[in-house]
């Protein structure tokens, strides 16, 4: 199984995805200049990984900030996720925010309504 590295710049998020243990993290600031290209290569990987998925798969989401079109991707991500989800591997996404950051917690709430996937709320110390 293959993995998938990007490192993380002031303007895009680190990802690191690793097929083989079912483990995805997405961390830091994704305010890409074009949000599709920046994470059309994680949607293919997950794409890949959905024909042969782990029996677990946690995603840990830890964004400070991302902007309306970071968004939509996120949620084409999570939607891919969902199909696993729905073939039988169980996932977990777990998204933390930070204690004063009301909108990053409106936001995983807004996405938990979206999508069937468990999710888990975690609060971090700023």
């Amino acid at each position: 199984m293959e993995r998938i590295v990007i490192e993380g710049t002031p303007k895009t998020p680190t990802i690191n995805f690793d097929m083989a243990t079912g483990q995805l993290e997405i961390r830091g600031r994704s305010i890409p200049e074009n949000s599709i290209e920046f994470y059309k290569p994680l949607v293919e990987h997950l794409e890949r990984y959905a024909g042969k998925p782990q029996a677990n798969t946690n995603v840990n989401i830890q964004l400070e900030y991302f902007n309306t079109s970071s968004s939509k991707c996120i949620l084409d991500v999570f939607k891919k996720l969902e199909a696993i989800h729905k073939g039988g591997s169980a996932i977990l996404i777990n998204w933390y925010y930070e204690q004063d950051d009301e909108d990053m917690l409106e936001a995983g709430e807004d996405y938990q309504a979206i999508i069937s996937v468990p999710f888990k709320m975690i609060e971090v110390a700023e």
